[in-house]
């Protein structure tokens, strides 16, 4: 394993760190057994950085993270957890999801704690609340360790952030398509300039650079003569920046989490070449041709009031203008989207109420883009072949 210094600490954490986001599930929940091995496979395998938050799995992903780490493991890694702004109303409330926190987690100390999600609006509330009083006693009684944010905001509102406060550490989404989107490679490179070390989330955007690439960005990677996987390239490239100390996957697949530690081992600090940079760039460029809709599957825009699953309506409209069975993927749509039973949660059932434009990091107009996935998603061609899909997935079903 690969282990990058936190400049304020001296704290060696793995290159890689284990996100708790998307553990495996089962039925809807997390598949906890499933889980459990994989994160301590990972930590055996020397990962030591895991990443959790409130509102994962609606909550469970705490629980789940904290039962994983029983049995001797939890001396061997760092856990990172974070407060959510949306649920704070008063310093009382700080202390009170703190406290949850840590009985969800079973431990008496969270080693790196953010401020979640924060942009311009939430930066201000919290700060009006007296969020560095909370954190500083909190610090002082030993509930957690270093401080940091994580940030879906724009550059602006970054710089002031990292200016306001002597942080440990901060998070950013930042990948190869997203160098200019919130903070991008300018706060990645301001934050390192001010010894803040720099978690990376979202670096193969929901699984979007990883799986299901169309076409034209398949024969990028193809042309350039390297067997490396899609996942490979895109984690070597965010690697290949010094200023980059931790980088997390949602992980949950074995061999995924497998390719992912074997990369890890040696994609150093330009571990690229110059030919090697302009193949992803040349992917990222057939990439921003195609993408409708900039979602990074997060989920922060739910639940929705009227049922719809927005980042499964995104991912799907996405995919039916990037490449590969245009059929297809209509019927996977159907399938999981519309579904067969009294709770669909397509796009047409939005109504514009706006809740969701508010809650989403990446500034996504939602329900207009929601009328554009109804317009090539919702239409007679989905209710014809919606019977056929039914009946090739009841046969499944009996096999």
């Amino acid at each position: 394993m690969q282990y990058r210094t936190v400049p304020k600490n001296g704290d060696a954490l793995s290159a890689l760190g284990f996100g708790a986001m998307r553990l495996p599930t089962r039925f809807g929940r997390i598949d906890e057994a499933r889980a459990v091995r994989q994160l301590r496979s990972a930590i055996d395998s020397g990962v030591n950085y895991l990443d959790t938050a409130y509102p994962y799995h609606n909550g469970e992903s705490e629980k789940v993270l904290g039962k994983a780490l029983r049995d001797g493991y939890r001396e061997r890694v760092k856990i990172a957890d974070k407060l959510p702004h949306w649920q704070i109303k008063s310093r009382e409330d700080m202390d009170r999801i703190l406290d949850l926190q840590l009985r969800r987690l079973q431990t008496d100390r969270i080693d790196y704690y953010l401020l979640h999600s924060l942009d311009a609006k939430s930066w201000k509330k919290l700060a009006g609340l007296d969020v560095f009083g909370f954190l500083e006693a909190a610090r002082d009684a030993g509930k957690i360790g270093n401080l940091g944010f994580s940030f879906h905001g724009d550059r602006k509102t970054f710089r002031e952030i990292v200016d306001a406060y002597d942080w440990t550490f901060c998070q950013i989404q930042y990948n190869f398509l997203d160098e200019e989107n919130q903070a991008g490679r300018e706060g990645l490179e301001y934050a390192a300039s001010k010894d803040i070390a720099v978690i990376v989330m979202e670096p193969l955007r929901g699984g979007m650079l990883a799986a299901g690439l169309p076409k034209d960005v398949q024969e990028v990677y193809d042309a350039s003569g390297s067997a490396r996987s899609p996942a490979e390239w895109a984690l070597r490239w965010i690697w290949d920046h010094p200023e980059v100390t931790v980088v997390l996957s949602g992980m949950n697949d074995e061999a995924h989490i497998a390719e992912n530690i074997r990369t890890c081992e040696d994609a150093l600090p330009g571990c690229l070449s110059d030919a090697e940079r302009a193949v992803v760039d040349a992917a990222a460029a057939s990439y921003k041709s195609r993408i409708r809709v900039n979602c990074t599957g997060c989920a922060y825009c739910m639940p929705c009031p009227f049922g719809v699953n927005i980042p499964q309506c995104f991912h799907f409209y996405n995919q039916y203008h990037m490449g590969g069975s245009r059929m297809l993927t209509r019927g996977f749509y159907i399938a999981q989207v519309i579904g067969f039973d009294d709770h669909p949660a397509n796009a047409s059932l939005c109504r514009s109420c706006g809740k969701c434009v508010r809650a989403c990091p990446q500034g996504i107009a939602i329900p207009d883009e929601l009328q554009k996935v109804s317009r090539d998603l919702d239409g007679f061609s989905t209710k014809l072949m919606k019977p056929l899909v039914k009946m090739l997935m009841t046969r499944r079903q009996k096999e």
